[in-house]
């Protein structure tokens, strides 16, 4: 197949952790930085519903007693500062099961009958369902939006890829709070060796080309 072909019958989208917290609740810095990534997965939701592809969102869905969080030792925090007297400590998530920051964000408009996949560390596909549903539906492409491009997004493209899924990271429709550069990086120099990199008028056209096939 054309590298800027899809099947619709084949193909799902993947909103990953496009969640209240990390955007409505979050600074205005943050949410100022996401907000083109927001736009244009609404775009794309817009797109999916109109063809019937499936959507997926994966979310972070952790205990109140952050007790689903990870305990390891790094010499950073997230945002790459280093933690105070080199002391690593547990920090509260931002996403936790049954609070408003683990919803999805209603300019989504999530559906009953969209697929919503609870996780608790960074790959969608870490001990989820997600897998399984797609392989169900006999899915094998995933058109992937969301944030943090070096964190969750990363993550998963590692794990999809390892899965034999094709995927299409959608550039301007994911999104990083911290250092743009990694951004970048990936969708430059990582990316594009494990799957295809558009943008989302690329995809958009990609999936209006696909209709009558």
């Amino acid at each position: 197949m054309n590298l800027n072909q899809i099947e619709l019958r084949k193909t799902a989208i993947l909103f990953f952790d496009i969640l209240n917290g990390y955007y409505h609740e979050a600074g205005e810095t943050a949410k100022a930085r996401k907000k083109p990534m927001v736009d244009n997965a609404v775009r794309l939701m817009k797109a999916g519903r109109e063809d019937k592809i499936p959507i997926f969102f994966a979310k972070g869905n952790h205990r109140v007693d952050s007790s689903t969080v990870g305990f390891i030792l790094t010499d950073t925090k997230l945002d790459l500062t280093p933690w105070p007297n080199g002391v690593v400590t547990k920090e509260m998530p931002v996403a936790v099961e049954g609070k408003s920051g683990s919803n999805v964000i209603p300019e989504l408009d999530p559906c009953p009958d969209d697929y919503y996949i609870p996780k608790y560390r960074w790959s969608a596909f870490h001990q989820t369902f997600l897998d399984l549903a797609l392989r169900t539906a006999k899915i094998d492409t995933l058109i992937i939006s969301g944030g943090s491009t070096d964190v969750g997004v990363t993550s998963t493209v590692f794990a999809g890829r390892d899965l034999d899924y094709n995927m299409i990271v959608v550039r301007d429709a994911c999104a990083t709070i911290r250092d743009q550069r990694a951004h970048d990086v990936l969708m430059d120099l990582i990316f594009p060796r494990m799957c295809r990199v558009r943008t989302t008028d690329q995809v958009l056209r990609m999936i209006k080309e696909a209709r009558g096939k």
